[in-house]
């Protein structure tokens, strides 16, 4: 293949600029496809994305419905017995072993111990909240359930 072979890819022409306010015989003068006055022929002008021509927005025509507690929730981790056989007979673990260990991504506002699974050892374990269950697992096996004291709510 030659230099000379070479062939346009189609599409690939530039747009010319199109020079605003150069007279009328560009089609673009005076006032340069802005329209007459007002606020949208000014510099800085802006249209709102939920500006809606002056008819009464979405927004506004859909009545307020709705209220949760998301934001004042407490957001508690929570981690079965079974897990905890990862930890040595007899050890004392809580919330910052957990985190150590990987059995959780994140202290947030307490831990919760969930009764899923078997343990095997005996542990005292330090948590926000026990699960009824979860206690009598750990209580079997001769270990201790010490509930610490939570954080307070947003």
């Amino acid at each position: 293949m030659e230099f000379s072979e070479i062939k346009k890819r189609g599409n690939t022409r530039k747009k010319a600029m199109v020079r605003k306010g150069r007279g009328p015989g560009t089609g673009k003068g005076k006032t340069s496809g802005r329209g007459g006055k007002g606020a949208s022929a000014r510099t800085g002008f802006s249209m709102k994305y939920y500006f809606e021509g002056g008819q009464m927005p979405l927004v506004r025509r859909l009545p307020k419905i709705g209220f949760n507690n998301y934001r004042f929730s407490n957001d508690i981790v929570v981690l079965n017995v079974e897990k905890l056989n990862g930890f040595d007979d007899g050890a004392e673990v809580g919330p910052e072993d957990f985190l150590k260990a990987g059995l959780i991504n994140k202290l947030a506002d307490g831990v919760k111990v969930l009764g899923n699974g078997e343990i095997e050892k005996k542990l005292t374990v330090r948590a926000h909240r026990f699960s009824k269950t979860a206690r009598e697992k750990i209580e079997a096996k001769g270990g201790k359930c010490e509930q610490i004291e939570a954080k307070q709510a947003k």
